[in-house]
C-alpha cells in the first residue's frame, strides 16, 4: 500500500507517541460524564462551583497560539470548543506534553479524552477549560475537512460514490447525515409502538427459504452443503406470517431483510427492509384506515409535523387519504378503460402508446406496466389505489362485488408505491389454482412468477380466518420522512460495485453512475 506524505507523517507521530510512553490505542476505559449538546443546554453563567466534566471525541479543528490553544471536539451529540492552556495541562516544569505531544503529534481526526470545567469565553462561546488530556486513538488518514479560500470550498466530501462507499467518513465530516439515520431509527420505533399498542406480536421468520414466495420477484440462489439443496434468500415473508395466523396468532408483524436479484437505481437496492403485518378478522378497508393513521403518527413522531418536503413537493401525511380504483386511475390518465379487455387488446394499447412489454407478460403484468408508465408518477400526495385486476394479485381475495377484481390496495406517495395490502386469499382451492396460473407464466419465460408452495396450501387447508395483510417498504418510507430522493441516502451501507484500483475512464464513469443510482 502506497502512503502519501500526510499518512507517512501520521505513522511517524504514532511511533513518536510510543517512544514517549504514550500508547496511541490504549486498552482502558475513559469515563465520559458529559456530551456537547447537553453541556451547552445546561450551562449557567453564574453556576458555582463550575461544572467539571469529562468528554471524549474526535479533534475536528484547532488553533495553536503559543501557550494557549483552542480545538473543536466532535462527540456523538455534536461539537464543543476546548480551551487548552499549557500551564494547566502541564502544571510542573516539564512542558513536553503540550509543546510536543499536543502541538506536534496530535492531528485532526485523533480521538482524545478531556477533563476540565465548563465556562464561557470572552467571545461568548460555551467551552471546556481543559485540565487533563488523554490520547484515545490515533487517526492514520487525514479527514477531508472542507477548507474555504477566496470564497471557494476545497476538500469537500460530496461525491455520492465516495460518500456511500465510505459512509464512516461521510458521517464524520458532513453535518446532517447522522440525523437522517437517527430519524430512520425513530421511524422504526414509532411503527413498533403503534403495532404494540394494538397487542400485535413481532416475530422472526426464515431468511433462507426452500421456495421463494410471497411476491413476484427474481431471487438470489445459494446452496446448502450439508443438505445438498438449493436455497433462496427471501423475497418476502408473507407466506410464513400467514402460517402463523393459521396457527392462532391474531396479529403478527416483522421487519424483514428481503433480497431481490434485480437492478439498482435511485429507489431500488437488492437488499432492502420491508415491514409486513397480518391481522385476523380484518379486510383491506380496515387496513387502509389503520395504515393512514399509522403514517400520520410516524410523521409526527419523526418530524413534529404531518408534512414533509421532498424536492419541490410538500407531502401531507394527515389522514384520511383518497381512494381511487386502478381502472379509474388508468382511465383518468389515459382515457383507456382496462375493464374487460383481453390480453391482445392490452398489448395493442401498449404498442400504440410506447409502453414496452415482454412477450412473457400476462394480463396482470401488462396492466402493471400501463399503470407504472402512465399513472404512478402523478400521485404525489398519499393516495390508495384499490381494486386490482385478479391477474395482478395471486395471493389476494376476490372482490366481494366483482370477481374479476381483488381486494387489494397500493399506497402511492411522491410518485412511487409505498405500501401494498390485501384482503388475504384464504380459500386453499382458489389459492392452488392461482399458483397454477403463475406456473403457466413461468413456463412462458416469466422468471418472477411464483412457485407453488405446497406446504402453504396445506396450511390453508387447516383453515385461515379472514385476514388483512400489509407490507411497507421501510427504506422508501425513510426517504419520505427525511426528504431524500435516493434510497442510497437512507441506507448506511448501500450495495456498491466492487472497488477497483485501476479502471479506464469509461469503466470508472459507468461504475460511478451505477453506485449513485443513476
Amino acid at each position: 500500500m502506497e502512503l502519501n506524505e500526510q499518512e507517512i507523517g501520521r505513522r511517524s507521530s504514532m511511533q513518536a507517541l510510543r517512544d514517549r510512553g504514550i500508547e496511541p490505542y490504549p486498552a482502558r476505559e475513559f469515563p465520559v460524564t458529559g456530551y456537547s449538546k447537553e453541556i451547552k443546554e445546561n450551562f449557567k453563567d453564574d453556576e458555582e462551583p463550575r461544572r467539571e466534566v469529562a468528554v471524549a471525541g474526535r479533534i475536528m479543528s484547532r488553533r495553536i497560539m503559543g501557550k494557549a490553544s483552542f480545538l473543536e471536539l466532535q462527540d456523538s451529540e455534536g461539537r464543543i470548543q476546548i480551551y487548552v492552556s499549557r500551564d494547566d495541562i502541564c502544571p510542573g516544569e516539564d512542558k513536553e506534553f503540550y509543546n510536543v505531544v499536543f502541538k506536534k503529534l496530535l492531528d485532526i481526526g485523533d480521538f482524545i479524552g478531556v477533563k476540565g470545567y465548563v465556562f464561557r469565553t470572552q467571545m461568548g462561546e460555551i467551552s471546556i477549560h481543559a485540565q487533563e488530556i488523554t490520547v484515545l486513538s490515533k487517526s492514520l488518514r487525514p479527514l477531508p475537512i472542507v477548507k474555504l479560500k477566496d470564497g471557494k470550498a476545497y476538500d469537500a466530501f460530496s461525491d455520492p460514490e465516495q460518500r456511500y462507499r465510505q459512509r464512516y467518513v461521510d458521517l464524520i465530516v458532513n453535518p446532517g447525515i447522522k440525523e437522517i439515520f437517527l430519524k430512520r431509527t425513530r421511524m422504526f420505533n414509532s411503527m413498533r409502538e403503534y403495532f404494540n399498542s394494538y397487542g400485535y406480536i413481532e416475530v422472526e421468520t426464515p431468511i433462507l427459504q426452500s421456495i421463494p414466495g410471497g411476491a413476484s420477484a427474481r431471487p438470489f440462489i445459494t446452496h446448502h452443503n450439508a443438505l445438498d439443496i438449493p436455497l433462496y434468500l427471501r423475497i418476502a415473508d408473507e407466506l410464513y406470517l400467514k402460517r402463523l395466523i393459521v396457527g392462532g396468532f391474531e396479529g403478527v408483524y416483522e421487519f424483514s431483510k428481503n433480497f431481490r436479484n434485480e437492478g439498482m437505481d435511485r429507489t431500488h437496492n437488492p437488499e432492502f427492509t420491508c415491514m409486513e403485518i397480518y391481522v385476523a378478522y380484518k379486510d383491506y378497508n380496515w387496513m387502509m384506515d389503520f395504515t393512514e393513521k399509522m403514517l400520520e403518527k410516524i410523521c409526527l413522531d419523526v418530524n413534529g409535523t404531518t408534512e414533509v418536503t421532498v424536492g419541490d413537493n410538500v407531502i401531507s401525511f394527515k389522514a384520511p387519504y383518497p381512494r381511487v380504483t386502478m381502472a379509474q386511475a388508468i382511465l383518468d390518465k389515459t382515457g383507456f378503460d382496462i375493464t374487460g379487455k383481453t390480453e391482445e387488446e392490452l398489448r395493442e394499447f401498449c404498442k400504440n402508446n410506447g409502453i414496452e412489454i415482454d412477450k412473457s407478460f400476462g394480463k396482470g403484468k401488462i396492466i402493471d406496466e400501463i399503470f407504472g408508465e402512465k399513472c404512478e408518477g402523478s400521485f404525489i400526495q398519499p393516495t390508495f389505489i384499490i381494486d386490482y385486476p385478479i391477474e395482478m394479485s395471486p395471493l389476494t381475495k376476490r372482490h366481494r362485488e366483482n370477481p374479476e377484481l381483488t381486494e387489494r390496495f397500493e399506497l402511492m406517495v411522491n410518485g412511487k408505491e409505498l405500501a401494498n395490502a390485501y384482503s388475504e386469499l384464504n380459500d386453499p382451492i382458489d389459492q392452488y389454482e392461482r399458483f397454477v396460473e403463475q406456473m403457466k407464466l413461468a413456463d412462458k419465460g416469466d422468471d418472477e412468477a411464483m412457485i407453488i408452495d405446497q406446504d402453504f396450501i396445506r396450511a390453508l387447508e387447516y383453515g385461515m380466518p379472514p385476514t388483512s395483510g400489509m407490507g411497507i417498504g421501510m427504506d422508501r418510507l425513510a426517504m419520505l420522512m427525511t426528504g431524500q430522493s435516493a434510497i442510497q441516502e437512507v441506507l448506511l451501507f448501500p450495495q456498491m460495485r466492487p472497488e477497483k484500483k485501476q479502471e479506464t475512464g469509461a469503466e470508472s464513469e459507468e461504475t460511478d453512475k451505477e453506485n449513485k443510482g443513476e
